[in-house]
């Protein structure tokens, strides 16, 4: 079978699937036990706001003032 050939089936074989993996995704997502996936993530994140506390800003405003240079 040629290279482009057996590309192009390759190609519409996922293409195919695409839907199925899609709802199968949604589903694993929905079911996921969130606190339980987060949780190892939990010292991490706390030794972060520790060593690098919260900004009193978002940085949108800082964003938007240079954007609004830029423009000028």
């Amino acid at each position: 079978m040629e290279d482009r050939e057996m590309m192009r089936r390759w190609v519409q074989a996922w293409k195919s699937a695409s839907p199925e993996l899609e709802a199968v995704r949604w589903r694993e997502v929905r079911q996921a036990d969130h606190p339980k996936a987060l949780a190892p993530l939990e010292g991490a994140f706390n030794q972060t706001l520790r060593t690098l506390p919260p900004r009193p800003s978002s940085g949108m405003v800082e964003m938007q003032d240079w954007l609004a240079k830029l423009r000028r």
